[in-house]
């Protein structure tokens, strides 16, 4: 792909998310249709209240991740550093868009270089598409571009949908699972598997277990569909903006994949993201078994406004979920995680 195409692409996807309708479910198709056991008697005291957390041995003020978003052009450069000064602020983490344009591009790393300008951040995940192991790419260039951003993890990401809708895609998925165990083991950082939208299932899930991972991010349905925004850029009347319209909401709700992942990853790390909007998806998302949960959109969204703006929004989600561990009496997000969860569209019965 060429420098740029590749820079229009990256731009465009920022647009697309920005101003287009890309949600891929209704909003009671995700976290919408479920809610907490309120306590009014909780015997917690607000001040006491603790969401501190540690991740791959970095301490988090919250269990809060910035989701991987962007990268490779200086729109997206400026957007990332915006994010990382912001999370370094708070004291959360940070995930990187796809590293891929900067492995093919090395003059586009500055994008990707955001501890550069936020050297206090205390978590950062690198990002890298597992197909472009079918495409040439092995674990020394990935290495290299961990190793210049100063990565402390790295997302290994799986999007058939978005690749076949993508009008660039990348659609050689077959070998894939025969191919990452070595690669995994060649990383020099931990490594987690995540999807991009639509969701990681029980079958997926299943597959995944095996390999050497440290966890895995779930990333599903009810936030910003790839398949839509793909359809977006594809050729309007084609066959793939059609398809990507009728399969924008195709995959697997965030709140199930993430009960399903934990019950396959009882020991390892569970990152919940896709349609995190508020502290209340961050408290049913850490209730239903995810350790640390990412969000994307609102944070864009926020970003464009300037730095003190993501502040301000990671505070306020930030402060929203220390009110509800205090409304269902619990001190920290150990205690948080045993809270019942409830199911609104079933009469408020509990699940699990």
């Amino acid at each position: 792909m060429s420098d740029d195409l590749l820079k229009q692409r990256k731009d465009h996807h920022i647009d697309v998310v920005l101003e287009k309708p890309v949600a891929g479910q209704p909003l009671l198709a995700g976290f919408g249709r479920y809610t907490l056991e309120y306590d009014a008697l909780p015997e917690v005291d607000l001040d006491e209240v603790d969401l501190s957390t540690e991740i791959l041995g970095r301490k988090l003020n919250a269990p809060l991740m910035i989701g991987a978003m962007t990268g490779g052009t200086d729109r997206t450069g400026d957007i990332n550093r915006i994010l990382a000064r912001a999370a370094a602020r708070v004291g959360v983490g940070m995930a990187l868009g796809s590293q891929r344009a900067m492995i093919v591009h090395p003059e586009v790393s500055s994008s990707f270089r955001v501890r550069d300008h936020a050297p206090d951040l205390p978590l950062l995940i690198g990002n890298v598409g597992a197909v472009q192991l079918n495409y040439g790419v092995g674990a020394e260039e990935v290495n290299r571009a961990l190793e210049e951003v100063s990565a402390d993890a790295v997302n290994i990401h799986i999007n058939p949908l978005q690749e076949a809708i993508q009008p660039e895609g990348d659609t050689r998925f077959k070998g894939l699972l025969d191919k990452l165990p070595g690669f995994i083991e060649e990383l020099k950082v931990p490594a987690f598997v995540k999807e991009v939208g639509s969701g990681l299932s029980q079958r997926t899930l299943g597959k995944l277990q095996g390999l050497p991972i440290a966890g895995v991010e779930v990333a599903g349905t009810g936030g910003t569909s790839w398949a839509a925004v793909e359809a977006y850029r594809a050729s309007e009347g084609g066959r793939q903006r059609r398809t990507g319209i009728r399969l924008a909401a195709f995959g697997v709700p965030t709140p199930t994949s993430i009960r399903m992942a934990r019950e396959a990853f009882p020991d390892r790390l569970v990152v919940g993201s896709g349609g995190v909007r508020t502290g209340l998806d961050v408290a049913v998302a850490i209730a239903l078994g995810a350790d640390v949960v990412g969000l994307a959109k609102p944070l864009l969204e926020a970003a464009v406004e300037g730095e003190d703006a993501v502040v301000a929004a990671l505070e306020d989600i930030i402060y929203e979920l220390k009110v509800l561990c205090f409304c269902t009496g619990a001190r920290n997000l150990s205690e948080l995680s045993r809270v019942r969860v409830l199911d609104v569209l079933n009469g408020h019965a509990p699940i699990g």
